[in-house]
């Protein structure tokens, strides 16, 4: 009896497949427009006729405007895999259909698997009833999924019909043994407020579907690490506003970014490897989980915006046209939007402009943003002014366009980030920043901006001293650590609590700290040199 408990307990446990789609095969019809259990039915019709099996199927006429058939699916677990299929008839010249889907979580779409579920290519005639499928692993935070196609007019044709039938979204679940060995070299990097982290991915007979990563500011505000229970998935938390985050990463990743995180700061993250998803996850918690930390570099936010609030800091102006620069909100977002679409393509132009900012006495500074961009007309372009009055017409001023200098959405509503532009070479007193759209009545493309920030590190500032330079090894450290200068200065040992631990004058050269009575941990070396200068310096004690 025994034996054959164990024997079973050792085994995964294989489920049957589950599907997931209500109404998929469009059976059911609440009335002649509306099959039952679907959240949008925009111009669609029951068909009796073309049918792929059963007895009805769908109709969806074509218009001036895109029109949708969708169906949100909850019950979606994270890091499963799905098979989403469905049929299609398209023999009509004058209607186009694709799919247009996406992951959710808690009703916020994911851009995960944007080629597959948002391709760029439509449907083409043809006389026989064509499926789509795809096999897809759900990204490890989203519990739903928005099945939607869509019907487009050919050539500004309308009135023409493609048809659906027998929609599916099945999953099938395997539960596995928690994962046999923790990921190795994890470390992270600081850079400006942005902390990356990157490892190398676990092995063993039993490998991780996902990574659990947990972040803490140091001195930990609250508790310290939370070690995670099996059966509770920790949802991601990318918000250290106040003091710690969490996030969830698919196994073969192997690395993630934290940005936004506060300057001149020490954090700390842990990383546990799991199995399965839902109540069957599965830590792995036995051992020691590997952890690292950065101390993000003490630079200075000069302006940040994420529209919750209207437009914010940010001033839209208005040279051309109807339509004007607005907040806008999908899926919990806020975010600053701009088309120059209202029923046709209109000629625009459109200025969103920062407020002043001072760029004097800064030895790096940058600019970066995220867009999202949809249909086709000219691209948005930023530009650079320091001659702007901050409240003239922009075209009466000196601008300079620096739009090469950042990565742009493709479309298709994918957010990109921009990376982060270099503005040092346009350092002043009186700077502004602004985003130009520009429309015409051949075409009009719709952008979305969010998480503007611009930020840089002062001159001399704490952490950068670009006139002088100091060694200081071994770090780590253990009983003693030297500190080589090229002038004389005075040190401050501190602990992440901020209190001074040591404080010792040194001469030019070499010099030794004693470290041995200190506890393993980071410190913070601040460096003071006889001319007013400083430099920051983390030191790691083993």
């Amino acid at each position: 009896m025994t034996l054959l408990f164990v024997a079973v307990a050792l085994m995964p446990y294989f489920a049957l497949g589950q599907e997931l789609m209500q109404n998929g095969g469009l059976e059911t019809w609440d009335d002649v427009n509306t099959p039952t259990n679907w959240d949008k039915a925009e111009n669609i019709t029951q068909e009796s006729t073309e049918i792929h099996e059963g007895t009805y199927a769908a109709a969806h006429e074509s218009a001036s405007s895109t029109k949708d058939l969708q169906q949100v699916i909850e019950g979606v677990v994270g890091g499963q895999t799905y098979t989403i299929s469905y049929w299609y008839k398209d023999n009509d010249a004058m209607a186009r259909t694709r799919i247009w889907s996406y992951w959710l979580e808690d009703g916020s779409t994911l851009s995960d698997n944007e080629d597959v579920l948002r391709p760029t290519t439509y449907s083409e005639d043809n006389a026989d009833w064509q499926k789509w499928s795809a096999t897809l692993t759900a990204p490890v935070n989203a519990n739903g999924f928005r099945f939607e196609v869509r019907v487009y007019n050919q050539d500004n044709q309308t009135g023409g019909f493609v048809y659906y039938d027998h929609f599916s979204f099945n999953g099938d679940q395997t539960v596995y043994p928690e994962p046999s060995n923790y990921p190795t070299a994890f470390t992270a990097t600081a850079s400006g407020v942005t902390i990356t982290l990157d490892w190398t991915d676990a092995v063993g007979d039993q490998l991780p579907s996902a990574y659990l990563i947990q972040g803490e500011e140091m001195p930990v505000r609250n508790s310290a690490f939370e070690v995670p229970v099996d059966g509770t998935p920790v949802a991601d938390d990318l918000d250290f506003s106040d003091g710690s985050g969490a996030v969830n990463v698919l196994f073969g990743v192997e690395t993630f970014e934290f940005t936004g995180l506060t300057p001149g700061t020490a954090y700390q993250f842990v990383i546990y490897p799991y199995t399965n998803a839902g109540s069957d996850i599965d830590y792995k918690t036995d051992g020691e989980a590997p952890v690292t930390d950065a101390v993000t570099d003490n630079i200075t936010i000069l302006n940040e915006e994420y529209f919750d609030d209207g437009l914010g800091t940010w001033t839209p102006y208005n040279v051309t046209g109807d339509q004007v620069w607005e907040q806008s909100e999908f899926g919990g977002q806020t975010f600053a939007k701009m088309s120059g679409y209202d029923g046709a393509p209109f000629d625009n132009e459109d200025w969103l402009i920062s407020p002043q900012m001072d760029w004097s006495n800064y030895s790096e500074l940058y600019f970066k943003f995220i867009s999202a961009m949809n249909y086709t007309g000219p691209n948005l372009q930023l530009f650079v002014s320091q001659d702007y009055d901050g409240s003239g017409n922009p075209n009466d001023f000196t601008w300079t366009e620096i739009s090469d200098n950042f990565a742009w959405s493709d479309g298709g509503w994918n957010w990109v980030a921009s990376g982060d532009g270099d503005l040092l070479s346009y350092s002043g007193p009186s700077a502004y920043l602004a985003f130009m759209f520009t429309s015409n009545t051949d075409g009009s493309a719709t952008w979305e901006l969010d998480d503007l920030m611009v930020y840089g590190m002062k001159t001399n500032s704490i952490g950068h001293n670009d006139a002088k330079t100091v060694s200081i090894y071994p770090n780590p450290a253990a009983d003693f650590v030297t500190i080589d200068l090229e002038a004389k200065a005075s040190v401050q040992l501190l602990n992440l609590n901020g209190q001074t631990l040591v404080v010792q004058s040194l001469n030019e050269g070499q010099n030794q700290l004693n470290t041995a009575q200190l506890s393993t941990g980071i410190y913070l070396l601040q460096i003071k040199y006889e001319d007013g200068s400083f430099l920051n310096k983390k030191l790691i004690i083993e």
